[in-house]
């Protein structure tokens, strides 16, 4: 088979799995999702349906309903989700998760993510996705994934903005709240991921805020 082309060689053996462990920023805390976060995810989502258009579930008619929810995420052993908590107010406004791990693949994807308005374009938000990343490919991740609707503007900016690439589309590969769904997917590779990094620790760093929180420079030159 050495007159094939073929894939460069991996050594190593599979990654460890991300797990559920507490990763802490400037801007945010990211700690395991559970039920004791229900009562501030409820409050950040009152009168934000329009934050869960995109997603099979919400919005959740009572907080009954969303602590159910809550609880079943929570307790995906294969799925780790995090409680968004910006530094600012110390409360949860938001969830994201490690999902489709594939550790002998080096591969996994950043989604499942509800953040509520006041959480979404914040330097939290952004923080969140970094630290996530950080630590997954500083654990030996070769590829990061991160996927969404086709239609949803929002979150195709939001991938290209913290450095994902475009893939390509699958056409017709779901059914959410009774519509037909396209997914848009993008990837971040390891060796992508120097770059991105040092990208992302530059806009992170407290010089870049000016008195009332606001960026003074891009994270992308597009923003």
């Amino acid at each position: 088979m050495t007159d094939l082309p073929l894939g460069p060689v991996v050594t190593g053996g599979a990654c460890p799995p991300p797990g559920a462990d507490r990763h802490v920023g400037a801007a945010v805390t990211l700690e395991p999702l559970s039920t004791r976060h229900v009562a501030d995810l409820w409050d950040a989502a009152l009168g934000a349906d329009r934050s869960w258009a995109y997603l099979k579930y919400g919005p959740f008619p009572t907080e009954h309903d969303l602590a159910a929810h809550v609880a079943r995420i929570s307790g995906l052993e294969q799925q780790p989700f995090f409680a968004v908590i910006p530094t600012a107010s110390g409360r949860a406004e938001g969830w994201t998760s490690f999902c489709d791990i594939a550790p002998s693949d080096a591969a996994l994807e950043i989604g499942s993510i509800w953040f509520s308005p006041r959480l979404q374009r914040t330097r939290a938000a952004t923080e969140a996705i970094f630290l996530m990343m950080r630590h997954v490919f500083a654990i030996g991740y070769h590829r990061v994934v991160w996927r969404c609707n086709a239609l949803n503007d929002a979150s195709r900016r939001a991938a290209s903005r913290f450095g994902f690439t475009y893939e390509g589309m699958w056409r017709g590969d779901g059914i959410v709240k009774g519509r037909r769904r396209d997914t848009a997917w993008f990837s971040i590779l390891d060796h992508e991921w120097p770059t991105q990094q040092a990208r992302f620790e530059a806009w992170l760093d407290d010089r870049n805020f000016d008195a009332d929180g606001r960026a003074i420079r891009p994270l992308w030159p597009r923003d």
